[in-house]
């Protein structure tokens, strides 16, 4: 602010000093005595107004727009099954006459052998995909991997344009909210858009492509909150740090009107390095599963069920019959009360950590799940079970989720 005003007030006296002279060349031309040579080209006056950040982020544009594509996609209408993200930066078209709807989002270039990262809800039953560069090439683009769970996808091209260079990962963990990030993709078509902004929390939870059996939603763990502007096309496209390494997937937006609000969320990378190979290698990836539904303990449930006024952790609400959590044992609630004129389940299990690390909300139990634990893994979750401390052993299965089928 202090170089705006700064760079203002030189443009002020530039401009005083100029009609001073003019002024001063009128007078000389209307008394012969004093007249001078007129001036007969008036010299354009440049200024470096550029600062070290603005020089900073128009370098980390030219190095990595190059590898930021757009992805155009055609999906049957009869394909469509309404299952986007709500708020998600993607928009769609209908194609009447064809039956077809045409959408487009954003990704990045993987590795050099044409992978490319985007959200799975831009390549959602997609019968063509088009991947096109910086430079206006594209390319048609296979989908080689799929993942609801985490919005998360992988296409491969046969080639790009020579110098195309694959995006780093950087830790999402290491993040800290107000730190600086840059958001790169196509948003409303116009493609190589970048906006800027900070890292407005962390920790933030939100629903993913998949449901469970009992009509409810997954959730994808440890999203990042940006205010960098991202809107419909923006889905799939990378959220960086300022060395230009990614630090998410941009996957959605909060909003009444499905445009830009000042909320943006983005998957993190600490998921998606770990969600990717798998992506490559396998097509799909086999997400832990619990077996289990739950909530976090409010006042008025730790009332209820006479628990300690600062007790944390995760109610056990039910357990999935065909989950693993019931083979080890766990219990899920087993009686109601009503809260405000709301019947609330209470009486379950709670858990209070897994693997000797603490849990004070569900979030913190998906996080762990997501982040530190594979299939076929066993971990200890450390429960009350009527007041009492108690160590069970679970032994994690896999989410079963018929949308993680390539067609």
């Amino acid at each position: 602010m202090k170089t705006q005003r700064s760079t203002q007030a030189s443009l002020i006296v530039v401009s005083l000093l100029l009609v001073a002279s003019l002024g001063a060349c009128a007078t000389a031309s209307a008394n012969p005595d004093t007249a001078t040579q007129p001036q007969t080209q008036t010299q354009l006056l440049t200024t470096n107004t550029a600062t070290n950040t603005d020089t900073l982020l128009a370098d980390l544009y030219d190095r990595v727009n190059p590898s930021v594509v757009s992805i155009q996609v055609r999906q049957p209408a009869s394909a469509a099954t309404g299952t986007q993200l709500p708020g998600s930066p993607f928009g769609q078209q209908q194609n009447p006459n064809g039956g077809f709807l045409y959408a487009q989002g954003s990704g990045f270039v993987y590795d050099a052998e044409g992978y490319i990262v985007t959200n799975y809800h831009v390549v959602e039953n997609a019968d063509q995909v088009n991947v096109v560069f910086s430079d206006g090439s594209s390319q048609p683009a296979e989908v080689v991997g799929i993942d609801p769970d985490s919005d998360l996808a992988v296409i491969k091209v046969d080639s790009m344009p020579a110098g195309t260079e694959a995006l780093q990962f950087a830790d999402s963990s290491t993040m800290r909210v107000g730190y600086s990030v840059v958001a790169i993709g196509n948003p409303f078509g116009q493609e190589g858009t970048m906006t800027t902004g900070i890292v407005s929390a962390l920790g933030r939870t939100i629903a993913s492509q998949s449901t469970t059996t009992d009509g409810g939603t997954f959730n994808i763990p440890d999203v990042i909150q940006t205010d960098a502007a991202i809107n419909p096309g923006n889905s799939g496209g990378p959220l960086l740090d300022l060395q230009g390494d990614v630090i998410g997937v941009n996957t959605a937006i909060e909003s009444s009107v499905s445009q830009f609000s000042g909320v943006g969320f983005a998957v993190p990378s600490s998921i998606a390095t770990r969600v990717v190979p798998v992506l490559i290698d396998k097509g799909s990836y086999p997400h832990p599963w619990l077996g289990i539904s739950g909530m976090d303990l409010t006042p008025a449930i730790r009332t209820a069920m006479k628990l300690d006024p600062s007790q944390t952790g995760v109610l056990v609400v039910a357990v999935d019959e065909n989950g693993p959590s019931l083979a080890a044992g766990l219990q899920g609630s087993s009686t109601e009360t009503q809260i405000d004129g709301v019947t609330v389940p209470i009486g379950g299990d709670i858990i209070v950590g897994i693997d000797n690390v603490t849990v004070h909300q569900f979030d913190d139990l998906l996080s762990y799940l997501s982040t530190n634990t594979s299939v076929g893994q066993q971990v200890t979750l450390h429960i009350l079970r009527n007041g009492s401390p108690l160590d069970l052993q679970v032994t994690l299965a896999q989410i079963n989720n018929k949308s993680c089928e390539i067609t």
